[in-house]
């Protein structure tokens, strides 16, 4: 039997069947300052994703490459898609959180939350049931790097609810040092939100919390699902069975749905985001610092989050 790559890192034999140990990385494109947000368009085969500091999103095409998909981009951060197939982003430089209709136009969903600003919306999913779900941590308002410098306005660092048929937002968590990736389990019944507040002070966690969710949109039971050895958590996706991936230190790390630690891809560069694609989603693409990496894997995204 073939030897995995050394890109592998195996800790727990569970991760053998998950990757294709002959599939090496591959560098797909390398001239960003902080690659993030990837999200997979399914129905035009390209992946898009942002480059925050360059002020721009791109478009990746398998045969054609990179191309830019909108600059400038107010700072966009994560993406996802809505049960529409509309593209949803999260904006630092407008402190808001925004839908590109098909036509083109753009859709502000939230940009404050009982009268003040947002702090700098990061990453957004959307369940089944069409609410959308995102952080709001302070990154593109620190500097302006990211985004525009300014003082938070919201007490905390939250996660939000926006129900789309009325349009009410909900902070539905808000004990987060710095809320960051999210991502729901294949059956919509635990939500995942990681906390990279040790990106700034270096006695802060840098775990994953687990929570159960209940059909009204109400989360309880929070409680630590893993936590990282290299680096911190950023995005986060889940695969069919339930194992939880995310960008690291040293690159993707893969837990099981119990919270252990069973393997990693090692990346040379600091990875952001990931999310899996392709045409039957066994294709993880991650953005890492500079680059847009790819590789593929013997398991399948999840089709929620």
């Amino acid at each position: 039997m073939p030897q995995p790559s050394s890109i592998y890192e195996i800790h727990d034999d569970r991760f053998r069947h998950l990757i294709v140990g002959t599939s090496d990385l591959e560098e797909l494109y390398s001239d960003c300052r902080w690659a993030e947000g990837p999200v997979w368009f399914a129905d035009l085969g390209c992946l898009i994703f942002s480059d925050i500091p360059n002020q721009r999103m791109l478009r990746w095409t398998e045969g054609s490459g990179v191309s830019t998909y909108r600059s400038p981009s107010n700072f966009a951060n994560g993406n996802t898609r809505d049960r529409q197939g509309r593209l949803v982003t999260c904006e630092h430089g407008g402190r808001r959180v925004t839908r590109t209709e098909i036509d083109g136009s753009i859709t502000v969903l939230a940009d404050s939350y009982q009268g003040k600003r947002l702090n700098s919306p990061n990453d957004v999913v959307v369940k089944s049931d069409g609410s959308v779900w995102f952080t709001d941590p302070t990154y593109g308002i620190k500097s302006d790097y990211e985004g525009y410098r300014a003082e938070p306005e919201q007490a905390t660092r939250n996660v939000y609810r926006l129900d789309p048929a009325n349009g009410r937002l909900d902070a539905v968590i808000t004990d987060f040092g710095q809320p960051n990736g999210l991502a729901f389990s294949p059956d919509e019944k635990t939500l995942y939100v990681a906390d990279s507040s040790s990106s700034h002070d270096t006695s802060a966690p840098r775990h994953i919390r687990a929570l159960d969710m209940a059909e009204d949109g109400h989360v309880s039971n929070s409680r630590v699902f893993c936590e990282l050895d290299n680096g911190l958590p950023d995005g986060i996706r889940l695969d069919i069975h339930g194992n939880l991936w995310t960008s690291a230190g040293d690159g993707v790390h893969c837990f099981g749905p119990n919270g252990k630690l069973l393997g990693k891809i090692l990346i040379p560069q600091t990875v952001a985001n990931i999310t899996f694609g392709g045409p039957r989603k066994n294709r993880l693409f991650i953005t890492a610092t500079r680059s847009l990496y790819a590789v593929y894997t013997a398991t399948n995204g999840s089709s929620i989050g």
